[in-house]
């Protein structure tokens, strides 16, 4: 067998990623080899695989829900945004430059077709299955003739298409039928039917709309999927955190000891790599939220600088909302605050940029003795070492190189006082350092905080993959959907006009 099926969506975020997910999962519990992927992805929260290639979170998450490694092949292409019209292109998990939107759009993205659909088949020859993301919606008729991710994917690999649509969103019926009707006719004959996601209610209601769906397009809907809280692990982007949602609206575990920490995330410009904090909100008492304003740093026991990629651009930032200030008033207070990544650098005293914001010579904010120089390799490594007596292990993404001057090592990069600073995503997915780390965080912040002794990060990234293969398992057509990756788009589908214009 070498299945495959593309999972589309009528819209951004209508749970492309978490769906393929899910199915990912189902597949392997039924013993199917199986792997993921998506052609291209933009995203600024990115993974480092175990040989050194950048893809997006979201596949790693996927590949863990196929309960195997994650590489380069999973994600040919990823496009990570510097501003508002231009990204830099990952190809094949390395940085090959910068493009804006025109330009990629404008030839380069067609060219990639052949690459996408080589890793593709690569992945076929090696996994019984092959569970494919879109982005976006296949119907964007403007980018419809440079498209390698959607509709594109699937005619060169002759894959089934399923369209997964949010209904909390409302219009679904309409979103369903008007993303198959601005299809050209070789397209529609691969959209085999309509996933329908995030329902609430009672599904007897919704079968009356389904059936007459059947009837408008001549498919099938291969499932209702229940609206479940806390489901959006590893969020493309967007300022979700995964996991928190879960602690905060199901079952909420009360701390272990007398107090609640809470910790502020500085919503940076083009902030990257923000899952980095989703550790932190597992942690049962932990309080995590996004700020933008000084005065929200005031009743917190912990600030954390996330990473970012365009670190000049949100140091200047900070300092246009008084951030800066604030956080340097806290740092000299001895008041915890962390910075990860592009954060540990706008911590440093002084930039060196002429790579990514091009600014040339730039003061940081002085809080730790470290001096920033831009390159344009891209280092990206899978660090793993000992910090605070612990084990911990990392991931690192970034063009900043980092000399410390002083201050007491910590990991990568250094501590002075309670100021924290390192290059190392994903460290506090650690289990035994994240205790340790926040029973620092309590102390100086004078709370009566006590990490629990048992919460461990990896069981809950799995049972949260566990659920959504539950949700397929329980509330899709399983068989049907194993005839459509096994066998591909039924024959004789309808034609639904207009179809894609000329």
């Amino acid at each position: 067998m070498s299945g495959g099926l593309l999972v589309a969506g009528t819209t951004s975020d209508a749970g492309k990623s978490v769906v393929t997910a899910g199915i990912c999962r189902w597949l392997v519990r039924q013993g199917v080899k199986v792997a993921p992927f998506k052609a291209q992805n933009m995203s600024l929260n990115s993974f480092v695989t175990r040989e050194g290639a950048e893809i997006g979170r979201a596949q790693a998450m996927q590949a863990q829900a196929c309960r195997i490694e994650p590489t380069a092949l999973m994600n040919p292409v990823l496009l990570k945004p510097g501003g508002e019209q231009s990204s830099q292109v990952v190809l094949l998990g390395k940085p090959v430059g910068e493009l804006s939107a025109r330009g990629y759009h404008g030839g380069r993205q067609q060219r990639l077709l052949g690459t996408v659909l080589d890793c593709l088949a690569e992945l076929r020859g090696t996994y019984d299955a092959v569970i494919c993301e879109g982005a976006g919606s296949p119907a964007e008729i403007n980018l419809r003739r440079t498209d390698i991710v959607n509709m594109g994917i699937a005619r060169g690999a002759r894959l089934p298409v399923l369209v997964v649509g949010d209904i909390d969103r409302g219009g679904v019926f309409a979103s369903f039928f008007g993303t198959v009707a601005l299809l050209s006719r070789e397209d529609q004959e691969l959209v085999a039917g309509f996933l329908v996601n995030k329902f609430r209610g009672d599904v007897s209601l919704l079968e009356p709309g389904l059936d007459m769906l059947h009837g408008l397009t001549g498919r099938h809907t291969y499932g209702v999927l229940p609206f479940r809280h806390g489901l959006g692990i590893d969020e493309e982007d967007g300022l979700r955190v995964s996991l928190r949602g879960t602690v905060r609206e199901s079952t909420v575990a009360p701390p272990v000891g007398e107090d609640v920490l809470r910790v502020a995330v500085c919503a940076v410009p083009l902030m990257s790599n923000f899952t980095d904090v989703d550790a932190l909100a597992a942690e049962p008492g932990v309080v995590v939220r996004f700020v933008d304003r000084p005065e929200e740093l005031a009743d917190a026991d912990l600030v954390v600088v996330p990473g970012t990629r365009g670190t000049v651009r949100a140091l200047q930032w900070l300092r246009e909302r008084g951030l800066a200030q604030a956080l340097v008033r806290r740092a000299a207070e001895g008041r915890p605050v962390l910075g990860i990544c592009g954060g540990f650098q706008i911590l440093g005293e002084h930039i060196e940029d002429e790579v990514e914001s091009r600014a040339g010579a730039v003061d940081g904010l002085g809080v730790l003795p470290v001096r920033v120089r831009f390159a344009r390799a891209k280092t990206l490594t899978r660090p793993s070492g000992e910090a605070l007596g612990e084990p911990v292990e990392g991931y690192e993404i970034h063009h900043g190189v980092a000399t410390v001057a002083g201050g007491e090592t910590f990991l990568d990069g250094c501590r002075v006082g309670q100021t924290w600073g390192t290059h190392w995503h994903g460290s506090l997915e650690s289990d035994g350092f994240r205790r340790a780390f926040l029973r620092e965080v309590a102390a100086a912040a004078g709370r009566r905080f006590v990490p629990a002794p048992d919460t461990s990060f990896a069981a809950l990234r799995e049972e949260q993959l566990d659920r959504l293969g539950d949700l397929i398992e329980q509330h899709a057509d399983t068989d049907a959907l194993w005839r459509l990756i096994e066998s591909g788009a039924p024959q004789g589908l309808p034609f639904i006009p207009p179809g894609a214009p000329a």
